[in-house]
């Protein structure tokens, strides 16, 4: 594998990916490979069956079909490059690239930070405030909320992304990862980088905690409602329709989290690979499954759509 020395600027990197197994590459291209149709496979599922039934034209299904696109997208931001690398003798990726996969990484990691919110906020709105539901959540609020989520996601990753290629690269350039993460690339920079870490911390402080801020209120109201109840099933049959959001959010924030909000001096490549691949590749495989095996009406829609009976 090239390393380019001191005196040399870095034009392109090499992904060292999973080096460390070379004996299990056909393994590892299949075992992702799966993963990857498993996710297209599931969040297709999610996107068409919520836009053909009718029943599901709700502002609950309008923000997981968006949820799903993300998840298309995020993962396909990362894992076509690692199976090409699999099958190829080289690991190398431009500068350009390398600078845009991060961009993308980033858009569409963000954006799914503020869909979640988004979707608490809906929820908390549909168990606390039912009566005037579709009032306070109407198409034009369900469409700017969406539409803010993604251009939230798009406009933030600007800055991490400029924070992180705007320094000089003249050392080593191989990046021990398996896409183009920001805390692996700023270490091979040759100048200082304490002010984009600082950045790219507080920026991770903005689009984390301030959702998760958004999500705990909601839930908060949301629990403290359902306590209210006098009904003991009608208080688990409520809380249950939270549950698959409630893991979503558990799953990705939580590893998100431990990625971005912790001093660089705790990170080690191969944990950070761990931690990577939960929440971008993982987590968008699971999205699906979780919604899908937890609702009985997105299964219903799937049902009909296939023709099949479905008992009411």
């Amino acid at each position: 594998m090239p390393d380019i020395g001191n005196g040399s600027a870095v034009k392109e990197f090499v992904l060292l990916g999973f080096a460390s197994v070379p004996h299990s590459k056909i393994l590892l291209f299949t075992l992702f490979l799966a993963i990857y149709v498993v996710t297209l496979t599931g969040n297709s599922i999610i996107i068409s069956v919520t836009t053909i039934d009718s029943r599901l034209a709700t502002p609950m299904y309008y923000f997981l079909r968006h949820l799903a696109v993300v998840d298309v997208c995020y993962i396909s931001s990362t894992v076509p490059q690692l199976l090409v690398h699999f099958l190829s003798r080289t690991q190398t990726i431009s500068l350009l690239a390398c600078a845009t996969q991060n961009y993308a990484f980033f858009a569409f990691g963000v954006t799914e930070c503020f869909l979640l919110a988004v979707m608490a906020y809906d929820r908390y709105v549909a168990i606390c405030n039912p009566l005037n539901y579709m009032l306070v959540i109407g198409h034009q609020v369900c469409t700017k909320m969406a539409a803010a989520s993604w251009i939230c996601g798009f406009l933030h990753s600007v800055v991490l992304t400029v924070y992180t290629f705007h320094v000089p690269f003249c050392g080593s350039n191989l990046i021990d990862h398996f896409f183009c993460e920001a805390p692996q690339v700023l270490k091979l920079s040759c100048a200082d980088t304490y002010v984009n870490e600082l950045v790219i911390f507080a920026v991770a402080v903005l689009v984390l905690i301030i959702p998760l801020s958004l999500v705990f209120v909601s839930y908060s109201r949301i629990v403290a409602t359902i306590l209210r109840m006098s009904s003991a099933a009608g208080r688990w049959k409520t809380f249950s329709t939270c549950g698959s959001h409630l893991t979503v959010v558990s799953l990705f924030y939580g590893a998100a989290i431990f990625m971005y909000m912790r001093p660089r001096s705790t990170h080690s490549a191969q944990q950070d690979k761990m931690i990577s691949l939960f929440y971008s590749v993982i987590t968008p495989m699971l999205n699906p499954m979780i919604y899908s095996l937890r609702n009985k009406e997105v299964k219903g829609a799937v049902m009909r759509i296939l023709g099949k009976k479905v008992d009411t």
